[in-house]
């Protein structure tokens, strides 16, 4: 085997650990939402303390991405990825033994940094170590831990905690952790591709921390208080605040956490918008729609469940596909293809009712995630590769944390349209109403992607 092909041979391994990894992290994300009651009898806890449990979650990630730029300066591949595992691994030990809520939640603290570090490592990988025309295809194939994981996880946490106990979900991700740990100190090797000298700008970190950290947590807390109260203004306002003290900062110093050159690139900064209007429209979708089906219609769980499965299919099979089309004929087309099966499955959720028969709900729900699958890959890589260099890993830190918000933000007027709209006399005397304003939400912002699509990618 020749000096290439043996490089290209190490790329593609350190790619296929990364994104296993990633999965797991995405999926450890979501499948405690399906496991909250069973632990609240293991430890007597309140429903508003569990949801800490995914809130830090989302939390940390937010605060652990924009360091990982600094990480990719400072240390190699190999020792990045090992670090995020290590981490990753000691959370699942220490949620397996957890003898208090407290340990438990210190343990989803260790896993999300751990996951935190691997997001934007993977975009990195997919963009600057593929071949040239190979960047879609690879962010396609990331898409099975951007997508699928998370929205497997539901289902498979409940499954498992049902037959074994939540503790034994923490087990399987443990061992699952354990053998990726392995297998990356084998197949993974050794490089010299850091710099020894980078040095980490605390200030900046602690901006960072403060500016996203105060943003995420009052975007989520809108789904649960008012937007008159200050659990939600209130972070957001302190968060914004810090945003632009951070930015600012990035602009001025000479070795930025963030370099804000990246938004010199037009390209980059078309993208940028398009995957904050991708997450924004699709993010709340896997909570409305449950609350729809058991809310509104009186279904089951599994019923629920069976609605979202066509997502969970489409993440499989269309986020490849999307990619090497996207390699094969372009960003544009692959936009416009998959931006309308968004538009158009988004649209007719927003006039379902009670009377709306489950399985044309099913079929609406599966045209809809296959325009978000299709859209994930090719937006990011055509985003990330019209940068250079170390600026690769900033534009993915950067993405990866605004989409964390847009999700928040996505989900938290969703169900704001169910709980406030619902309390009204409108909602009483329409009690489709608030789930057709939630989903009618969802396609506006799939709707003005479309139109950005037609007009601003090329």
């Amino acid at each position: 085997m020749n000096d290439e092909a043996r490089s290209r041979k190490d790329v593609y391994l350190l790619f296929a650990i990364v994104v296993l990894s990633s999965a797991l992290g995405n999926l450890s994300q979501t499948s405690v939402n399906a496991m909250l009651v069973d632990i609240s009898g293991t430890f007597g806890t309140s429903v508003g303390l569990l949801q800490w449990l995914t809130t830090s979650y989302m939390l940390v990630l937010g605060i652990t991405v924009p360091a990982s730029a600094f990480l990719e300066r400072r240390f190699n591949m190999r020792t990045q990825v090992l670090l995020a595992q290590g981490l990753f691994l000691a959370g699942c030990l220490a949620d397996f033994v957890a003898p208090t809520f407290e340990v438990l939640l210190a343990g989803r603290v260790l896993q999300a940094v751990g996951a935190g570090m691997l997001l934007p490592l993977m975009q990195t990988i997919a963009i600057r170590r593929f071949p040239a025309g190979r960047q879609a295809t690879a962010m396609g194939i990331a898409g099975i831990a951007l997508g699928f994981a998370p929205n497997i996880g539901p289902t498979l946490g409940g499954a498992v905690s049902f037959q074994w106990g939540w503790q034994s979900f923490f087990v399987l991700l443990g061992i699952l952790t354990a053998a990726l740990i392995v297998w990356t100190l084998f197949a993974v090797p050794r490089s010299d591709h850091f710099d020894r000298t980078a040095r980490l700008d605390v200030a900046s970190l602690a901006q960072s921390t403060l500016g996203f950290g105060g943003l995420l947590l009052g975007l989520s807390n809108a789904s649960s208080f008012s937007l008159a109260d200050p659990m939600v203004w209130g972070p957001v306002v302190f968060g914004a605040a810090f945003l632009v003290v951070f930015v600012q900062r990035q602009r001025r110093v000479p070795n930025p956490l963030v370099s804000m050159d990246i938004f010199k690139d037009s390209q980059f900064t078309r993208g940028f918008i398009g995957q904050s209007l991708l997450t924004t429209s699709f993010m709340g979708i896997t909570l409305v729609v449950p609350l729809y089906v058991q809310g509104l219609c009186g279904g089951s769980a599994l019923e629920a469940g069976m609605v979202l499965l066509p997502g969970t299919v489409a993440a499989l099979v269309i986020n490849p596909i999307g990619g090497v089309l996207t390699d094969r004929i372009g960003v544009r087309p692959v936009g416009l293809i998959f931006g309308t099966f968004l538009a158009v499955g988004a649209a007719s959720m927003a006039f379902v009712d009670a009377n709306t028969p489950l399985w044309l709900v099913m079929a609406m729900q599966g045209v809809r995630a296959c325009g978000v699958s299709g859209l994930i890959g090719p937006l990011t890589s055509w985003s990330l590769g019209a940068l250079q260099g170390p600026l690769v890993a900033s534009g993915s830190s950067f993405c990866i944390v605004v989409r964390q918000a847009c999700a928040s933000f996505g989900t938290s007027v969703m169900v704001f349209a169910i709980t406030a709209v619902g309390a009204t006399a409108a909602g009483a005397a329409h009690p489709a109403l608030p789930y057709q304003l939630a989903f009618g939400f969802s396609a506006a912002v799939a709707v003005a992607l479309l139109a950005f699509i037609v007009a601003k990618v090329r």
